[in-house]
Parts: C-alpha cells; structure tokens; sequence
C-alpha cells in the first residue's frame, strides 16, 4: 500500500527561514528542503497523511501568518498537497544544480560531468543523507570565509572541521590549498560521505 504525505510549501521572505523552520519542527516534520526564488525562499516540508488534518493545514497558515506580522515582513504564501511516496533520497537530485559560491568555488553535483573551461574550483559533491550541499546560507558563508582565511600561504593551516556532514568545508579547504584537515562528525553516515567526497575530489588521504 502506498503512503500519502502532505507536501506543504511556503514562499515567503528570507528573514523568515528560521521561524517557518522552527513552525515546521513544532509539528514534526519528517524533512524539508529549500531554494531560492529571486529575493525569496520556495521551502517545502513533508508529513504523514495521517498526522494531519485540513484544520491543522489552515492553523499552520494562521502562525505564520502571525511570525511574519509581529516581525514587520510579507506574509508568506502558503499551499499543500498531497503527494505518494517515492525515494526522496534519489529523487532530489533531479532539482540540485552546479552552484557558484564566493569567487572562487563552484559546487557540483557528484552524478553530472565536470564543467569544463572557466577558472573555479570545481567542488564535487554527493552528499547522501549527510548535511552540506552549499545551498544553505550557512555553509555559503563559510566557504566564503576561507576563500579570505586561506588567501595567503594557505600550505602552512591546519584547520579541524567539527560536525564535518558531507564533508564540503573540509574539502573546500584542501582544493584552496590547506595543509591539513581534520574532519570528524559523530554520524557515521556523514563519515562515510566525507570519505566518498575526499576520493571523489581525488584529495589524498595523508591531508584529511
């Protein structure tokens, strides 16, 4: 028998990620994903069929509604739907593309070919069930910080990467030229995917 899972999207101001995230976990949500849409967030969270009904849907627009309001921002736009399930875990890919981040990386999806000319760093990526694709703010931000961190004799840093994920800042750190690093996470699935990233990137062993 095939499951059925609301599919809820929002649309709605930046400033606003946190609180629809935070709106989201209140009814556990069982994952979600988010993209930018010009000077907006598209975010999508996922929920058994049966943990909701229509009245819960319409009391999750009204709180949002409400965070936007007493934070001075648009209120968001808020639909569902309902969606069967498939294999999330495959099927997102189809919607992550290479991404430019900071001047110098470019981030890229593990199962498409290496773009070819240009004069980034070309980053590749698969990052399984393990946090940091680049997509997030957070992640950018940090990249970016040690595109100036590691701007000048970048062979002599040694840098540890705590809660590593999928990997991505260590390895950003050993193409910008980093001695050492040392990634650690205490999900074995995110070292298993720091390991695949590293041989994927054809970084050697003896740096991370």
């Amino acid at each position: 028998m095939v499951s059925s899972w609301w599919e809820i999207q929002v649309l709605c101001h930046p400033a606003l990620e946190d609180l629809v995230y935070w709106r989201f976990d209140t009814y556990t949500g069982r994952g979600t994903s988010t993209e930018r849409r010009g000077h907006h967030l598209f975010m999508r969270a996922y929920f058994p069929q049966e943990q909701f009904q229509l009245l819960d849907l319409a009391a999750l627009a009204l709180m949002m509604k409400q965070d936007a309001l007493c934070a001075g921002l648009a209120v968001p736009h808020l639909e569902w739907q309902l969606i069967d399930e498939e294999d999330w875990s495959k099927s997102w890919k189809s919607h992550w593309h290479p991404q430019e981040i900071g001047d110098r990386f470019l981030v890229n999806p593990a199962w498409l070919p290496k773009p070819t000319g240009g004069d980034r760093l070309v980053l590749r990526l698969d990052p399984g069930a393990a946090f940091g694709t680049g997509t997030h703010a957070t992640t950018q931000l940090c990249l970016e910080s040690l595109e100036m961190r590691l701007g000048e004799a970048p062979e002599d840093k040694v840098l540890a990467d705590i809660g590593c994920g999928s990997g991505i800042l260590s390895i950003g750190a050993l193409l910008l030229g980093a001695k050492q690093v040392y990634a650690v996470d205490i999900d074995s699935l995110a070292v298993k995917s720091t390991h695949e990233n590293r041989e994927l990137n054809h970084l050697s062993g003896d740096r991370s």
